[in-house]
C-alpha cells in the first residue's frame, strides 16, 4: 500500500502508542517491535479467538523530515475466508444455523474493515495534534533561487532581493502528504492527479 507522510511535531512512537490504545482490546491483540525512528504495529486477531476468523496486518511507522510516513501492509485474508466459507456451508445445510454464528459474521465483518479503522484512527491521532498533509512550518518556507533567503510561505517576493517567488511555493499531496515538485502533474507516492 502507498505509504501516507504526516508533518508535524510527534514520533513514530507516539502514533504506535496511539495505535496500541486503541486497538490492543478485545479479539485484536497488538505487538510493537523496532527502533523509536521505525516501528512496525502488527495488528491480529488473538489466539484462542472464539468467534471469527484469524487476520492480521503490519503497521510501518517511520521518522521522515518533519513528520512520519505510515504504512499498512496487506491484511491477511484466510481465516477470515474460511470463517466466512463455514458460516455459508452451515446456511445452505440448516439456515437456522445461522442464529448460532452470529458472533463469527459480527467479528468477521469488524475484520474486515481493520485496515479503513486504521486509517481512521491514524487520521483522528493527527487531528488530535493539529497535524496532517500540510506542510510542516520549517518545509512551509520558500527559498529564493536567486539569493537563496528563506520567505515565509506565500510570499509574493523576497524579502531579501524582491525577485518573484510565486512558482516556488513548496506544495504536497492531498492525498498522502508527500513534497511535490513544481513539474509533477501527478503524485510519485500514490499516483494521485495534482489539484
Amino acid at each position: 500500500m502507498t505509504p501516507r507522510i504526516f508533518h508535524g511535531e510527534f514520533s513514530p512512537e507516539d502514533i504506535a502508542r496511539y495505535l496500541i490504545s486503541f486497538f490492543h482490546r478485545g479479539n485484536y491483540q497488538v505487538q510493537r517491535i523496532g527502533t523509536p525512528d521505525n516501528l512496525a504495529v502488527q495488528i491480529a486477531t488473538r489466539r484462542n479467538l472464539t468467534s471469527g476468523g484469524a487476520t492480521a496486518l503490519t503497521v510501518s511507522l517511520q521518522k521522515v523530515a518533519d513528520g512520519v510516513s505510515v504504512q499498512l501492509s496487506d491484511q491477511a485474508w484466510f481465516g477470515l475466508a474460511a470463517s466466512l466459507g463455514k458460516t455459508a456451508l452451515s446456511a445452505l445445510r440448516n439456515p437456522w444455523s445461522l442464529i448460532g454464528r452470529i458472533d463469527d459474521i459480527a467479528q468477521d465483518v469488524e475484520s474486515m474493515q481493520l485496515q479503513e479503522n486504521v486509517w481512521q484512527v491514524v487520521e483522528a491521532f493527527a487531528r488530535q495534534h493539529g497535524t496532517g498533509h500540510e506542510l510542516s512550518k520549517r518545509l512551509a518556507r520558500t527559498v529564493c533561487p536567486y539569493c537563496l533567503t528563506a520567505n515565509p510561505t506565500a510570499s509574493a517576493r523576497c524579502l531579501a532581493c524582491g525577485a518573484p517567488l510565486g512558482e516556488n511555493q513548496p506544495i504536497t499531496c492531498a492525498n498522502c502528504g508527500f513534497i511535490l515538485e513544481k513539474q509533477e502533474k501527478s503524485c510519485p507516492n500514490c499516483g494521485q492527479q495534482r489539484v
